[in-house]
């Protein structure tokens, strides 16, 4: 008894740092299967010992709200859903009754209250008793009618969530790899909780009611689906959902199945609930569930498959991560044959060896993880040296997690924001190499110098059968490199890293030496300093930066690959010299706003990405517009200008 209690002590104290990780800091510890894994354990031993401690996670749920927004208590509690990952536990809840089975949609739970036909309130599920008011926020996601037709107070929940195609683009606009979001339930999170509302309005939050708390004079003819019809006919949308009986549930949920593999909202389960309300609402409930309703979670398909080769992957802190690569197998319809093993402590606990059976799943049917190893050989020897330097590795200790690291401090695969630097937009413009590829490329070793960057074709076998990539986008990739031969003196200068130097301090380094990289090379730091607008400590990277023998020697080797443009004959007019300008919006005349920015610069302006007392100009094409940096224009007499304004100004 005694070795029980002490395991549901350790259990539970596990489970509750996933919870807070999970839902106050959106970022996650353990996989969901082994969060259900072990949550199922401690129902069992509750169930045996007939103990329940103090604080378990079987009664407690979600989290506890957050201090920068006002708190407010539910009207009634908002309980979890108990969980099966058993059908045929559905069709025994179904029994004799007709239920509605809908999406268990990922995001973040909201309760929204209107009254007289206006949306008065929105609070987050908290901690089911209390949560945070986040009216502000609601009223900028995409789908919420902020007034309807009913003119009674109605209370209903539903799920702010972030799409997975809203989620890879904004992601896909954020250069660095390690600050991109983890996945669109956590950032769906951070945006909702926003003290400043445009952000939440610029992430494309979506709402999708769920239930139906309170409406009053209305007859819903005791009828949950006529719960939901009403809502859509006040303007909202709700989560999509199928009629089912005990002996319909299994082509049911099978339909689901077959959606989810395709579905653009994030889902991690169903749920099911009888249609019947005044039945659902006879059966109470427990001290944590509803009677009503059951979460159905989506039973992990698992495959087993050899382990071939664990590759170590270096990343720009010097962490060394290991990969698992197996025999390819077929989950939840695509092909895998990699999983990231995470760390030393974990490789270790599962015992990993070369040529052991291991079964591995996707976790919510996205990402490939290793499940188990069934045989347990645990061979695998730790690397001494880094695979791309060569330099000495060391094992660390972090948060109760061994990690290896490689201690030579220029490893090339440190030096990945100087690459993706390099092949970015304003530099050389290199599309097909994104963060995350470059950092397989350096980890096979490709690429030590900026120069290898342009034989990528020695390499062309193993790049065609490296994952995410085949026969076109290898060649686009090369397309792409050969193009970047012919580029200018500025966008190489921005492109070698410089410390300070942007594409402004760029553009002014190459007007200083007529566009002659030998001059620029050879001038010293007085000489720089003397350059309007540039000053003494950028001068002194600049001198710095061509005086170290190592950056020469990059250089000259990538000068052998490159075709650079003359010098300008005549540049432009320099009619914005000594204004600086912010440019906030969409905008209609230029590609983009680094194209406005490019615009500016080349006529002597500069841009800066706030505003303040030095900003002489904000362009936004919405002049109208309450954002944040309309306000403090205005507030600081700083005239706000359309593009239409700003090129009217040039003429």
């Amino acid at each position: 008894m005694n070795q029980k209690i002490e395991r549901m002590k350790e259990i539970s104290e596990r489970l509750r740092e996933a919870s807070k990780a999970y839902y106050q800091e959106d970022r996650e510890i353990m996989s969901n299967l082994e969060y259900d894994n072990l949550y199922d354990e401690l129902v069992k031993l509750e169930q045996e010992t007939g103990t329940v401690l103090a604080g378990s996670p079987t009664v407690t749920v979600g989290y506890e709200a957050l201090d920068a927004l006002p708190k407010e208590r539910h009207e009634s509690p908002m309980l979890s859903l108990g969980k099966t990952k058993e059908r045929e536990e559905l069709r025994t809840f179904a029994d004799g009754h007709e239920v509605l089975v809908s999406w268990k949609l990922d995001g973040l739970t909201v309760v929204l209250t209107y009254r007289n036909g206006t949306l008065e309130k929105a609070v987050t599920r908290g901690n089911g008793e209390i949560g945070e008011v986040i009216t502000n926020n609601a009223r900028v996601f995409q789908n919420i009618p902020l007034r309807i037709p009913y003119q009674g107070e109605l209370i209903l929940r539903g799920e702010a969530v972030i799409t997975y195609s809203e989620f890879e683009k904004i992601n896909s606009e954020i250069e660095d790899a390690q600050a991109r979001y983890k996945n669109p339930r956590n950032l769906c999170s951070g945006s909702v909780r926003q003290l400043n509302n445009e952000i939440t309005a610029n992430r494309h939050v979506r709402f999708y009611a769920f239930a139906l708390v309170k409406a009053e004079n209305v007859d819903f003819g005791n009828l949950r689906s006529n719960q939901f019809e009403w809502l859509r006919r006040q303007g909202f949308e709700t989560v999509e959902y199928r009629h089912a009986t005990a002996d319909t549930m299994e082509e049911t949920v099978s339909w689901f199945a077959e959606k989810i593999v395709h579905y653009d909202v994030p889902s991690d389960g169903l749920v099911v609930t009888y249609n019947d309300i005044a039945y659902g609402q006879s059966l109470g409930r427990t001290a944590k569930f509803p009677r009503d309703s059951i979460a159905f979670k989506w039973q992990d398909e698992t495959c087993e498959t050899t382990l071939r080769e664990i590759e170590w992957s270096p990343s720009r802190t010097g962490l060394i991560n290991p990969v698992a690569v197996f025999d390819p197998v077929e989950l939840e319809g695509t092909t895998v044959s990699r999983a990231s093993v995470h760390n030393l402590s974990i490789m270790k606990a599962m015992k990993l060896g070369i040529g052991d059976t291991v079964t591995v799943y996707k976790a919510n049917m996205i990402i490939p993880q290793i499940a188990e190893n069934l045989t347990g050989s645990g061979n695998i020897e730790i690397p001494k040296t880094c695979p791309v330097c060569g330099g000495r590795t060391e094992i660390r200790s972090m948060n109760d997690a061994e990690t290896l690291y490689c201690t030579n401090e220029q490893c090339s695969a440190k030096k990945i924001k100087s690459f993706t630097l390099f092949v970015s937009r304003n530099a050389l413009n290199i599309e097909g190499l994104s963060e995350a590829t470059l950092e397989k490329f350096i980890a096979k070793g490709y690429i030590h110098t900026y120069a290898d960057i342009f034989h990528l074709d020695d390499h062309r076998e193993e790049i065609v059968e490296m994952e995410g990539f085949g026969e076109k986008s290898y060649a686009n990739l090369i397309e792409s490199v050969e193009r970047a031969r012919h580029t200018t003196l500025p966008r190489l200068i921005y492109g070698l890293g410089i410390p300070n130097i942007g594409t402004a301090n760029a553009r002014l380094l190459c007007q200083f030496c007529g566009y002659d990289l030998t001059k620029l090379r050879n001038s010293a730091k007085d000489e720089l300093a003397s350059i309007e607008g540039l000053g003494e400590v950028i001068a002194a990277s600049v001198a710095d930066y061509f005086a170290d023998r190592e950056n020469c020697e990059t250089l000259d080797l990538l000068l052998r690959e490159l075709d650079l443009e003359e010098a300008p004959e005549e540049t432009a007019p320099q009619a914005l010299a000594g204004k600086t300008f912010v440019i906030t919006g969409s905008v209609n005349h230029f590609a983009n706003r680094d194209e406005l920015k490019a615009y500016i610069e080349e006529r002597g302006g500069k841009v800066s990405g706030s505003v303040s007392k030095k900003t002489d100009y904000l362009i936004n094409n919405d002049t109208m517009s309450t954002s944040s940096k309309n306000k403090k224009a205005a507030e600081l007499g700083i005239p706000i200008l359309s593009e239409e304004d700003f090129l009217d100004m040039m003429r």
